[in-house]
């Protein structure tokens, strides 16, 4: 193992220790795609990507013993190219055994810790272990130095790679093509779109989570992607035009780059999920267009999943020191969405496009930000 890589499973073990010794557990059990990915620095126990669940379980104990559960048909390639180095016992399996017992994995996972104290879970594995996702997903958030150089690197690759990808769409094209060939751009650089949308021409006035259909754009096209890598994920979305960008598109992209950077401004540690929800409805009304939030969560917190939180009246979750975020206010016709990186020295927008038309917003003094406007092809 990189010393770098032992270094940030080190911090993230010692995290989670302090998960299991507040609360009472004789050890945790990580099963989702995204926690078992955050643990291991970037592993993957995923092979159904209709599911969150994964084919492998990390179970770590209260003395700091670690054990990777799984059948036997992935329990080799778990240990030899997600695991390798990182120090986990491995505890196999029959598929058979599997299927006949849904619970198998908790079973063993039992027989391995105290049995007077609760097992802890981040997914419900049976009856016999507590779900403690919550817990357990705040020791993610906070991104460690390593995972910050991931994160960087993803969302300006992503956002170079979708700034190539849209330069060369022609009117014509379907939502189906334009989407193909975003995920394809996406997979050259190593990364999977877990979330594809194409809005063609009304469709982007008509819904918020556009699901690309045969519609073949005509003047205006939106593209939204959420592009995962090691675990991580970048969202950005970008809106292309062909000939001139029409006045009413330009002045709601204008308005909507306003409520974004008013959301970036506030996106400081300690602030809560509340508060910034607050902020997106002040900064609708002020930018002329009061009620737009009713239409569409506005983000929030990222990393390991699209979005760990969103931001809403009750949110009593808090914006932590080197938190990914990802905002995406939109206004009927028009979107602005990126992910950055927050942190007490401000905030660092990680998905930029290479030489893409930018909104220059000057948040009420707080901060200047370059924000993606229309592209006219």
């Amino acid at each position: 193992m990189q010393p770098c890589m032992k270094q940030e499973t080190e911090e993230k073990l010692e995290r989670l220790d302090r998960v299991i010794a507040g609360e009472g557990l004789a050890g945790v059990l990580i099963n989702t795609q995204p926690n078992f990915a955050w643990l291991s620095a970037g592993g993957n126990n995923g092979i159904d990507s209709s599911r969150e669940a994964g084919i492998g379980t990390l179970l770590v104990r209260r003395d700091g013993r670690k054990f990777v559960l799984a059948n036997r048909i992935e329990l080799s390639r778990l240990m030899t190219e997600e695991l390798d180095g990182q120090g986990y016992e491995p505890i196999g399996f029959g598929w058979e055994e599997e299927k006949a017992n849904p619970f198998i994995t908790a079973d063993l996972a039992r027989s391995l810790v105290d049995q007077a104290l609760p097992l802890g879970s981040d997914s419900p594995l049976g009856p016999t272990v507590r779900v403690t996702d919550k817990a357990i997903a705040r020791a993610r958030y906070k991104l460690t130095a390593a995972e910050m150089d991931r994160f960087r690197l993803l969302g300006r690759e992503a956002g170079a790679a979708i700034g190539t990808t849209v330069r060369s769409l022609v009117p014509g094209l379907s939502e189906r093509e334009v989407a193909r060939r975003t995920i394809d751009s996406l997979a050259t650089i190593g990364a999977d779109s877990v979330v594809t949308l194409v809005a063609a021409d009304e469709r982007m006035r008509l819904f918020r989570h556009p699901a690309p259909t045969d519609l073949r754009w005509n003047q205006t096209v939106m593209i939204v992607v959420c592009a995962r890598r090691d675990g991580l994920i970048a969202s950005l979305s970008r809106i292309v035009c062909a000939g001139p960008v029409p006045d009413h598109l330009r002045k709601r992209m204008q308005a909507t780059a306003k409520v974004m950077g008013s959301l970036l401004a506030a996106t400081k540690p300690g602030t809560s999920g509340a508060d910034l929800y607050e902020v997106a409805v002040r900064a609708y009304g002020d930018a002329g267009f009061p009620g737009e939030h009713h239409l569409h969560h506005q983000g929030g917190a990222a990393g390991y999943r699209t979005r760990d939180w969103v931001a809403h009246p009750a949110c009593t979750e808090r914006v932590q020191e080197d938190q990914a975020f990802a905002w995406n206010p939109s206004i009927t016709g028009s979107k602005v969405e990126e992910t950055c990186i927050a942190s007490s020295d401000g905030i660092e927008i990680i998905t930029t496009t290479p030489g893409w038309p930018a909104i220059a917003i000057d948040a009420d003094g707080k901060g200047r930000y370059l924000l993606p406007d229309v592209l006219s092809l």
